[in-house]
């Protein structure tokens, strides 16, 4: 993330008038716990330098520029509830919501049998149980939003897959206030290039760099108390892959609208498959159906279980399975313009304690040491 500039603030250290001459002045420090602004580094004030006696003049004491790496590490707190995000975002979402009540997203109306949820007072008694967790689960999505935002209008060609994910990961770590298991990332951030489908994410020593007429999948995730925001998005320069991206994010659409309380999984897929394939793209003049990518879905999510277990298909046929009450999933879709199935490739970059994993005595020191610092740092979450 860009370095913020460094800024000398000057303080006045006024002193107390004495009559008598045999008592030492003294010095008052002024604003040694100022507050930071939004666009400026905070500065520590030195003690006031001491003044023989006999004088009653006034001095002045200059506070020391501060660092400007260890500035930019801390984030910009404003003195009120913030109006505007700053560029690059360095305000928490919480200093934009003091009443601690984050904004509801896109909102689908329950249909057929389920309209009467909408209406019956006890079901909207119980929804409104759920507030606690709806909340933790609307502040990840501002975190995610606002991050998104950022990312989409700053992303450019010749930047390096490290440094895309630096930038849009040190933003969440900023905006979400990251506090260890509390609140933080969710998972590593992918950036899946052309044929990559899911799941890329640089190692280090990784010297990729964007090109022009790359597609390129950003996938990344936020989480508060363990409930988690899983949302990726498509980016492409060359407007020739237009109607791709269009492609899913009309079949996402679709497949939002589809989903539901006792909906068969079975049945968003044939909605989304539908969709997906009624679109078609021009690529160097040659023209490509677009084709749902079948052994990839999306899934249901748990607190801190990122794949709760059950999947949702993007092509028909499959799980007969329903969604039910209380249970939080991730519609993605995959457009391609091959074969629409994919195979895995390319070394590892993403690790993850098993949910339902026992104990498992270790003997080994440096293998209980690595448990040791999994379970602290990341529990049962996804890191790299």
């Amino acid at each position: 993330m860009p370095t913020a500039l460094q800024e000398k603030i000057e303080s006045l250290a006024l002193e107390d008038e004495k009559a008598e001459d045999t008592t030492p002045d003294q010095t008052e420090d002024n604003g040694s716990d100022d507050e930071e602004d939004a666009t400026e580094e905070a500065a520590a004030v030195d003690g006031a330098p001491k003044k023989k006696k006999k004088k009653n003049k006034k001095k002045k004491a200059k506070k020391p520029a501060v660092d400007g790496a260890n500035a930019a590490a801390a984030a910009a707190a404003p003195s009120g509830p913030a109006t505007k995000q700053t560029v690059p975002p360095t305000i928490p979402v919480s200093k934009f919501f003091p009443g601690g009540n984050y904004p509801e997203g896109q909102l689908e109306e329950y249909r057929d049998d389920n309209a009467f949820r909408t209406t019956d007072e006890e079901k909207r008694y119980l929804e409104r149980m759920q507030h606690d967790q709806y909340n933790d689960l609307r502040k990840a999505a501002e975190v995610h939003r606002q991050v998104r935002h950022y990312a989409q209008n700053n992303i450019k060609p010749g930047m390096s897959m490290i440094e895309i994910t630096e930038m849009i990961e040190n933003s969440v770590r900023t905006l979400i206030e990251e506090n260890g298991l509390e609140a933080g990332i969710a998972f590593p951030t992918g950036c899946s290039l052309n044929h990559v489908a899911a799941h890329y994410t640089p190692n280090s020593g990784d010297k990729t760099v964007l090109q022009y007429d790359d597609v390129m999948k950003i996938d990344f995730g936020t989480q508060v108390n363990g409930r988690i925001i899983d949302s990726a998005f498509t980016m492409a320069f060359n407007p020739q892959y237009d109607n791709l991206l269009a492609a899913v994010k009309d079949a996402t659409n679709t497949g939002i609208k589809e989903a539901g309380i006792d909906v068969r999984l079975c049945d968003i897929g044939a909605a989304v498959q539908e969709v997906m394939e009624s679109y078609e793209v021009e690529i160097n003049g040659k023209t490509y159906q677009v084709k749902p990518i079948r052994n990839l879905n999306g899934h249901s999510i748990g607190t801190y279980h990122i794949h709760a277990g059950k999947t949702v298909p993007i092509v028909k046929g499959g799980d007969q399975t329903k969604m039910e009450e209380g249970e939080l999933f991730a519609i993605e879709t995959f457009g391609s313009t091959g074969k629409g199935y994919v195979h895995e490739d390319m070394e590892c970059s993403h690790y993850m304690k098993s949910f339902n994993a026992g104990h498992v005595p270790l003997r080994l020191p440096r293998a209980k040491a690595l448990l040791s610092t999994i379970n602290k740092n990341f529990g049962t979450l996804a890191f790299w």
